[in-house]
């Protein structure tokens, strides 16, 4: 709000012999601030307002801005170039996710939480898939090759993330170069996932009960290619932005918030390791055997948008040698729980026209075995009976603590699907981050916290 308003009422007769805006009258605003009425011939007589008294302009940034990372409002106070307060305005892309899970089948939530935080998908879908067998009770019947492909989907989908948000970081504080060199990686990236699902995003490929299909053949050795060309071109946003004088002017000291305020708010991911606090749920409560992998948390004390971009860096190495070593892990064997009356019954292949039922497996149950038609039926029409329970279970995402929080009153599709989302939960951050600073440096600030509006607005 303004310190002092004024506005225009009456005439200009009525002000005749006016000395200046407290002659024409006041008031009180609920929120404490005076309000003058100024008529027509007072306002020769204004020069500044009365003392102490100073004028601060509100100004809203998006939802159409292209600095805010999709359709956020922010709603900043300023006094000249200082920012007095500001906050984040949500809930304009209305995709009411949750909500319409409650009418789908368990199966069918795949396909939607895919579409939250959908820069990582693929973390929203294990999350799910974990949370529908943990109710079911089948966590231990999960098969080992399934667990490992999910890993390595999973990390692969943590660089292309990070990949995105040195991109449009880089961007946002100017840096061009940094926003190709980033793009450019990610298409490595989803090259990878279109071969594997169909799907460059939006893949609804993690599944309950293990993934959808196998992976296609010869997919291994471009997985392989695509990390060293990845690792060899790691080094052009180093040699880009750590240490630039530019770079370091407009990050190092930005956005700070350290650990009393991450903890006071729920922050998690980069925004917390940037506190020094190695908090990552991979390490803390082990999902998918990640007990088995060797990695490293990476971790800043900086509390700054710099420390961020750091962390995200260090954190691409990370997940390269984890999908490095599900590659030695990958053994032959089934991809689906082999309970049949939870397995989805089909076996998808990708060709070159896109994702589909191999026509093999369309003339077995259709031909060869009415079990299998039955279940297809049944599974497809109504989809599997979950036991009546409520779970949560976290799992690490590119952002933060990603967690699924799913209610079964025994039915064949969830009585309540609400999930944790660390780039809502970031989003309160804001203010802590950017209040005191400068306007210029409040896109930096949310270019640290990297929200996906998909996944707030759910």
């Amino acid at each position: 709000m303004s310190d002092t308003t004024y506005t225009t009422m009456g005439s200009a007769d009525s002000a005749a012999g006016s000395d200046g805006p407290e002659e024409s009258g006041f008031y009180e605003t609920t929120q404490g601030d005076r309000v003058y009425d100024v008529q027509g011939g007072d306002w020769d007589t204004i020069l500044a307002p009365p003392t102490g008294e100073k004028d601060r302009l509100i100004v809203n940034m998006g939802p159409q801005h292209p600095s805010t990372h999709g359709v956020l409002r922010l709603i900043v106070e300023l006094d000249g170039e200082s920012v007095q307060s500001i906050r984040a305005a949500i809930g304009y892309l209305h995709t009411g996710i949750e909500k319409n899970m409650e009418f789908r089948t368990w199966t069918q939530g795949a396909t939607f939480v895919t579409r939250m935080d959908y820069v990582a998908g693929l973390h929203n879908e294990l999350a799910y898939a974990l949370a529908v067998e943990r109710l079911l009770g089948i966590e231990d019947q999960i098969p080992e090759r399934a667990s490992v492909i999910r890993v390595l989907l999973s990390e692969l989908s943590r660089a292309a993330s990070h990949l995105v948000a040195i991109a449009t970081g880089g961007l946002e504080l100017g840096a061009l170069t940094g926003m190709t060199v980033g793009f450019r990686d990610r298409e490595l990236i989803l090259d990878i996932f279109e071969s594997i699902t169909g799907l460059r995003m939006n893949h609804g490929y993690i599944r309950p009960g293990g993934v959808s299909h196998d992976l296609p053949a010869g997919i291994e050795g471009d997985i392989t290619e695509a990390i060293k060309v990845l690792r060899k071109r790691s080094s052009d946003v180093h040699n880009l932005l750590v240490g630039n004088a530019i770079w370091l002017g407009r990050t190092q000291g930005v956005g700070y918030l350290d650990l009393a305020g991450c903890m006071a708010l729920g922050v998690t991911g980069p925004i917390l390791r940037s506190t020094g606090l190695p908090f990552d749920v991979r390490k803390t409560d082990p999902y998918c055997g990640f007990e088995n992998y060797e990695f490293e948390v990476p971790t800043e004390t900086t509390c700054d948008v710099y420390g961020r971009f750091l962390i995200r860096l260090a954190e691409i190495t990370q997940s390269l040698s984890i999908v490095e070593q599900c590659l030695d892990k990958l053994k032959p064997g089934p991809v689906m729980v082999a309970d049949k009356k939870i397995a989805w019954p089909a076996d998808l292949s990708v060709g070159p026209d896109g994702q589909g039922n191999s026509l093999a497996h369309i003339k077995q149950i259709m031909g060869t075995s009415m079990e299998a038609l039955i279940h297809h039926f049944k599974l497809v029409t109504e989809g599997f009976q979950v036991p009546p329970g409520q779970v949560y279970v976290p799992t690490e995402s590119a952002k933060g603590e990603l967690g699924m929080h799913l209610v079964s009153d025994g039915g064949t599709r969830p009585y309540r699907a609400h999930m944790r989302e660390p780039s809502f939960t970031n989003l309160q951050a804001v203010a802590a981050m950017c209040e005191g600073g400068m306007l210029s440096d409040v896109v930096a600030s949310i270019s640290s916290i990297d929200p996906v509006m998909g996944g707030v607005d759910r």
